[in-house]
């Protein structure tokens, strides 16, 4: 952005004019984004996706983690990255949907010594209501007995009389029954107990929809595979849910991800994703001292984005590589005037990395650059050996994803700034870092 605008500034100084800057800009960020795209390499199985980890790490377990992480939850499913008490690190996975609320009664578990409900082929009741009497889910239970098969209830709330009812009937053997109140708050968790629905197969018995549960039959339940419930967590492992639902409601909220702008809301939204496409896989991180746990812990994260992004478009050639290859094709771009002039701005951002990269090492860019422009694709100058390599065998390489977006905001930025008549910016303030010193009088 620095170089566009700096570049831009010169030449409306001259008397240019912004809009037609702005348009060669543009016009040329296009070329330069297809020709990004036409060579980038794909990155698609466990071993390419580890060295992607392990390069943006420069640590090879990191990358075999992030892996073994992505391989089990999927590309898109949720990798989180937790501090560890021990010294090692560890990818723990857990499969299926999750969420946050445990058993409403510890009478209710199946096995007293780890303290945990396990519910093989359960039914699964999911309303939005507070259950308060025994009655109204009286006849729903009937039928669940007659069935010979345990059940989950996720409510608002079971409290009072059904509750007690619940656990009696547990402890004298009538029926087994699990209850947990609904995950989430307000709008989202509506949507939360719609996407357990549509899991597990079930009908979400609520009043938007006219529902009542003393009506509800056996066919409105959902069924899973197995559910497993803790005091703090339930887990529902391989929901029968239609496939075609499923499927569904997976592209929805992709969609959900791709237009909100609010990071928490995507963060949930992701959640809900992994939970529905895949599990969670949770990278717990390991060190012998905090101050290298913080460190290893940003490195994961860092490596965990770029690998993301490696796999969503490629990779291509690092070290400002990829921005001189695709010089050629936007410098064929027919302008006239000063859309020329703004294709001509691009043309020179294009090699301010590697030229700075080249001034740093102490060399001439001008020279390493020229030689760059007509050297074979993915050849470039390794900075840290002084020596011209494949940079893609040599694993010098940037996720397509960072360099493309890269380019395009730096050339939003730049036409924005262009094209606008004043800019304001804060000074910063000047702090005085040096604390007051007590004493006496005289001291310094």
């Amino acid at each position: 952005a620095q170089a566009m605008i700096q570049e831009g500034l010169k030449n409306v100084t001259s008397g240019a004019n912004p809009v037609g800057l702005r348009q060669g800009i543009d016009k040329a960020v296009k070329v330069a984004v297809e020709a990004l795209h036409e060579n980038s390499q794909k990155v698609e199985n466990k071993n390419e996706i580890a060295q992607v980890g392990a390069i943006s790490a420069a640590d090879e377990e990191i990358g075999r983690y992030i892996s073994e992480a992505m391989e089990k939850v999927g590309n898109d499913g949720v990798i989180t990255i937790e501090e560890s008490n021990g010294l090692n690190t560890e990818l723990e996975v857990v499969e299926g949907m999750q969420f946050d609320r445990g058993y409403q009664s510890p009478y209710m578990v199946t096995d007293s010594d780890k303290m945990v409900a396990e519910l093989e082929r359960p039914y699964i009741l999911v309303t939005d209501k507070k259950i308060s009497s025994f009655q109204d889910i009286l006849p729903l239970l009937e039928q669940v007995v007659q069935s010979n098969r345990p059940i989950l209830i996720v409510a608002d709330e079971v409290e009072g009389d059904a509750l007690t009812n619940i656990v009696l009937n547990r402890m004298r053997g009538t029926f087994t029954a699990v209850a947990v109140k609904a995950p989430g708050f307000g709008d989202r968790r509506k949507a939360m107990l719609e996407d357990l629905a549509i899991l597990t197969g079930a009908q979400v018995i609520t009043d938007d929809l006219g529902l009542d549960l003393k009506d509800a039959s056996i066919d409105m339940l959902g069924t899973a595979s197995k559910v497993e419930v803790t005091k703090d967590n339930t887990t529902v492992v391989d929901g029968d849910g239609d496939e075609n639902s499923i499927d569904a409601r997976v592209s929805q909220l992709k969609s959900q991800i791709e237009e909100t702008e609010s990071d928490f809301d995507r963060e949930k939204l992701q959640e809900r994703l992994a939970k529905l496409a895949g599990g969670v896989a949770v990278i717990k991180v390991g060190a012998a001292s905090e101050t290298e746990l913080k460190e290893r812990k940003l490195r994961i994260e860092d490596a965990l984005n770029s690998t993301r992004a490696a796999v969503e478009e490629g990779i291509v050639a690092g070290g400002g590589t990829a921005l001189v290859n695709v010089y050629q094709k936007v410098s064929e771009i027919k302008a006239e005037g000063d859309i020329e002039t703004g294709v001509n701005i691009v043309l020179k951002a294009l090699t301010a990395p590697v030229r700075q990269i080249a001034e740093n090492a102490g060399l001439e860019g001008s020279v390493i650059v020229e030689r760059l422009k007509n050297a074979e694709p993915g050849v470039g100058f390794n900075a840290a050996t002084n020596e011209w390599v494949n940079m893609l065998e040599a694993g010098i390489v940037d996720p397509t994803k960072v360099t493309r977006s890269a380019l395009q905001h730096a050339a939003s930025v730049a036409a924005m700034f262009l094209t606008t008549e004043a800019v304001v910016a804060s000074i910063p303030e000047k702090n005085n870092d040096q604390p007051n010193m007590g004493g006496m009088p005289g001291m310094m």
